[in-house]
């Protein structure tokens, strides 16, 4: 840390300190700006855009699996014919929001965030960030702070070690860092993965490609969805964007709900129901089972969706395929695989996921302690205990993103309001079971999150320590519980350090 105190000179003050202006972000700075408009704020960003996600990503195709009824805000209506949506479209909604409610002009681009420091004495973070633009190290300090900038690292996606990769001629791209003048036209494409990036990838290429592959190690359940809703587009025309597009909100929230209970309930009918619709998709005597039954149970990792069914259309025509084969060796002119065939390629696109980075690589000290997020645990799904006046967000990996984020900030907006009627400036969750079982935060058997669990908070096994994974569960909880609880414990820093915390019992 530079500082540890944010008496220094320069130092900038604000209210709350939101870090990310990307979806979870913009919202969060929403939901404050209403409920507390006297409150100050600044949201950081380490690139030079808003957008998050959606500004970063550029391969072709790029989209989101979510239907945007459920993955846009509950506060704007989501206003486009296309319920599964181009990212262009969800970055000039993200923008239109931001713009709107003026929490544009609170974004300071270019700033990273390397540590926060939280003295008791003070109830206050003193926030150090490299400014990338200057080259220079600045310092805000702040009441709040509160992380939105997703779970993944934003400079670096996840390739394995590939062996022999140094030998192929051709070009080698992760969809992370997509070059803008790669011409991939009458070439042929290996795409590496089968997660939602892969999936969308062969469709988006195959039209200009010479031929596409897809190249998986093994298969990933991918269901066909359509791109409009009617139901959507017709309540609309009938009641109008606003009330059309919460009833569309409600029906989906139903809709998706039912499908990943289901899921879970019967994973055997799940299994074979997948399969019959993947088969009338693809054309007839298609090795189904060799390609796309997964040998795990639905839903236990993210269900992959296609627009309108875009990727078997693609192997359809021929102008994509799919391979289930584990690579030996990359070669000259392309890949090797386990069982001794070779596929040719002039591009080879390494779709292989993310790197999850918990809270943006951020340091923490309490009182001069450094904090291990491993050691924490996740109290209601947005603070960590032991951690005083910080806040994140991170939504279901079962459901839309945003609809957890909604709530989350919802709540965050109630704790302000019952601090501010009760005089406290501080309000830090508190684990009142040593012997609790700890448990991965995400409950989730996909490789990105099973690399990084070892890094990350765990959760409990009861409330308020449990991760939910339920909307209805959190809509009783976070809109609808009060949030005094017996674990946050809360306090004044006018009163004597020692005795400044004080509980308050539900």
């Amino acid at each position: 840390m530079i500082a540890t105190s944010s008496a220094a000179a320069g130092v900038e003050h604000v209210d709350v300190l939101i870090v990310g202006a990307g979806i979870s972000g913009i919202g969060a700075a929403y939901y404050l700006q209403k409920e507390h408009p006297g409150r100050s704020y600044a949201i950081l960003e380490a690139r030079g855009a808003t957008g998050g996600t959606w500004d970063l990503f550029r391969y072709p195709g790029i989209r989101s699996d979510s239907d945007l009824h459920t993955f846009g805000y509950e506060f704007k209506p989501w206003r486009d014919e296309n319920a599964i949506a181009s990212a262009d479209k969800i970055l000039a909604y993200l923008r239109e929001t931001a713009a709107e409610n003026g929490i544009d002009a609170k974004v300071r681009f270019h700033h990273t965030v390397l540590g926060a420091a939280w003295s008791s004495a003070e109830s206050r973070w003193l926030v150090d960030v490299e400014r990338t633009d200057t080259e220079t190290l600045v310092q805000f300090s702040a009441n709040w702070i509160f992380m939105a900038g997703g779970y993944y690292r934003y400079d670096r996606g996840f390739t394995p070690e590939l062996e022999g990769r140094d030998r192929f001629q051709g070009q080698i791209v992760h969809p992370q860092h997509w070059p803008e003048d790669l011409d991939y036209t009458g070439k042929k494409v290996v795409v590496i993965g089968s997660g939602a990036t892969a999936v969308t990838l062969v469709p988006a290429m195959a039209g200009k490609a010479a031929h596409v592959t897809m190249l998986q190690r093994s298969p990933t359940y991918i269901m066909a969805v359509p791109s409009k809703d009617v139901f959507a587009n017709t309540a609309k025309k009938v009641l109008g964007d606003k009330r059309g597009y919460a009833l569309t909100r409600r029906k989906n929230i139903v809709k998706q709900r039912a499908i990943y209970q289901f899921c879970q309930t019967f994973p055997g009918p799940a299994r074979k129901l997948i399969r019959r619709l993947n088969a009338k998709q693809l054309p007839e005597g298609y090795p189904v089972d060799e390609h796309f039954n997964p040998d795990y149970n639905p839903w236990d990792q993210r269900l992959c969706a296609v627009p309108d069914g875009d990727l078997f259309e693609a192997i359809g025509d021929g102008s994509a395929s799919v391979v289930t084969d584990r690579i030996a060796t990359f070669t000259e002119t392309g890949i090797e695989l386990g069982s001794g065939r070779r596929l040719d390629a002039d591009i080879i696109v390494t779709a292989t996921g993310l790197n999850l980075q918990m809270f943006g690589g951020v340091s923490l000290s309490v009182d001069g302690e450094p904090v291990d997020f491993a050691k924490t645990f996740a109290y209601k799904g947005m603070m960590l205990s032991g951690v005083p006046n910080f806040a994140f967000a991170v939504g279901y990996t079962n459901s839309s993103w945003t609809l957890k984020v909604g709530l989350l900030c919802e709540h965050f907006c109630r704790l302000l309001t019952h601090m501010d009627a009760n005089g406290y400036d501080t309000a830090r969750p508190e684990v009142d079971d040593p012997e609790m079982e700890a448990r991965p935060l995400l409950d989730f058997s996909a490789g990105y999150v099973q690399r990084a669990l070892h890094l990350m908070p765990k959760q409990g096994d009861g409330a308020p320590w449990m991760m939910s994974s339920s909307y209805y569960t959190d809509v009783k909880v976070l809109r609808g519980e009060s949030v005094v609880d017996p674990n946050l414990w809360f306090g004044a820093s006018r009163q004597v350090a020692a005795a400044s915390v004080v509980a308050v019992s539900a």
